[in-house]
């Protein structure tokens, strides 16, 4: 009895099936993990992870915040780049969470603040803000000068919105009211709020009332005097794309070198030693930029120089 040409069409499906299922369900994965654990590629294959005193404490591939879980730095550790990617539970606040990974989604056209109206926890930072804010905690920690070009003293960004008739190009050339958007004025009247600039084309700036739409201003932002080249690299103040990167420039390293070495009580030279150690160079040769580990930097640290404080 002949079989159907359906059956013999299924027959050499499933056929086909099963084979590819054994080359590439069991085959090629075995080749592939049998490959990985050559030496030079299993510690990379099973993601290059740091172990002290025995116990697995992360990977050199994921950054790690090394805060006191609230924010604040550990003096005696090197920090890392601000990270975007924390659960919503905020059960790691500093960020690096390797299961959430997030980018601010914010480019340098966000530079005013959304203040809410009674709740000061509830305002959302502009990008330039953000940036503001960390690079004066930064020169604060660090003890260098944290300021940069549209940022106030405040920590805020120097922005204002001028109020006015516009001229054929969209610019108010004669501003009837200007304010400063960024700094919401004292609800305590002993404390007045004073902007961060006295007056604009011979008009008072004024802080802003939370709640308030300042959409209708030609929106100015304030250079103000300080300089382009701050000891606060960019890589200090803003996220990576992924929010895990464990590395950071040289340069953020270098601000960061006489705090931890007196934390830890020992020279200057040492711990510039030890960051060196940790210095890969750009990729080929030419592509990329130098960085520093801060994970396998801070873990070598705590071998070789241990925090007595």
């Amino acid at each position: 009895m002949r079989m159907s040409a359906w059956i013999r069409q299924h027959i050499a499906a499933l056929r086909a099936l099963l084979v590819l299922t054994v080359i590439t369900g069991i085959i090629y994965p075995a080749v592939v993990l049998g490959v990985s654990q050559i030496p030079g590629l299993k510690d990379k294959a099973d993601g290059s992870l740091i172990t002290k005193d025995g116990k697995l404490v992360g990977s050199s591939l994921i950054g790690q915040a090394f805060t006191d879980g609230k924010g604040n730095a550990l003096v005696q550790y090197f920090q890392t780049r601000p990270s975007n990617s924390a659960p919503a539970d905020g059960s790691i606040p500093d960020g690096y969470d390797p299961t959430n990974t997030a980018f601010g989604n914010m480019g340098p056209e966000s530079i005013v603040d959304t203040l809410d109206a009674t709740d000061s926890s509830k305002d959302k930072h502009s990008l330039l803000s953000t940036v503001c804010a960390r690079s004066q905690a930064v020169g604060q920690l660090e003890g260098v000068d944290g300021s940069r070009p549209y940022c106030t003293s405040g920590g805020v960004g120097s922005v204002l919105a001028v109020m006015g008739d516009r001229d054929a190009h969209g610019l108010v050339t004669h501003p009837t009211q200007v304010i400063s958007v960024n700094e919401p004025c004292s609800t305590d009247p002993k404390h007045a709020t004073t902007a961060f600039q006295e007056a604009y084309e011979g008009v008072k700036v004024e802080c802003a009332k939370r709640g308030e739409d300042y959409s209708a201003g030609q929106i100015v932002p304030i250079r103000g005097a300080a300089p382009v080249d701050t000891p606060v690299p960019a890589d200090a103040v803003t996220a990576s794309a992924s929010g895990l990167d464990p590395q950071i420039s040289p340069e953020y390293a270098a601000i960061q070198v006489a705090r931890v070495a007196k934390a830890r009580n020992v020279s200057v030279d040492q711990i510039k030693a030890v960051v060196d150690a940790h210095r890969s160079g750009r990729a080929l040769g030419f592509m990329g930029e130098p960085t520093v580990n801060v994970v396998e930097l801070n873990y070598d640290l705590d071998s070789k120089y241990p925090f007595k404080g």
